[in-house]
């Protein structure tokens, strides 16, 4: 994904957030939003379980990759409306991401003081 399509994602969710906002009235305090956006990413991703079989106790179906991703991107919406609630945007984020990619390289690579993340040699 390039920042161009980063920065799109954010610029749509903000132009939907704010119609929600607008047309159901809706004016959370940011902490509330937060709470709000958590919980909804937390529903998603239970359906997104439900796609992919993870009921041991019930005879596996075939996974409907279209409905898998429509979960997936649900996930997307509810994240980039918590990021913008929390005043993060997608150049934040991206740099952010990168920031923590790079750590996360060097954890497991054995190049940080932290212990229990290095690969096994």
């Amino acid at each position: 994904m390039s920042e161009d399509m980063l920065r799109e994602i954010f610029r749509l969710q903000k132009q939907f957030d704010d119609a929600i906002a607008e047309h159901r009235d809706l004016n959370y305090s940011t902490e509330v939003w937060i709470q709000k956006e958590v919980l909804a990413i937390m529903s998603e991703l239970s359906e997104i379980l439900n796609e992919v079989n993870f009921k041991w106790w019930k005879d596996p179906k075939e996974i409907n990759h279209e409905q898998l991703t429509e979960e997936i991107v649900d996930v997307l919406h509810f994240f980039v409306s918590m990021c913008l609630k929390a005043g993060i945007g997608p150049d934040e984020l991206y740099q952010a991401y990168i920031r923590k990619n790079k750590e996360n390289f060097s954890r497991q690579e054995g190049a940080t003081t932290r212990e229990g993340y290095a690969w096994k040699k």
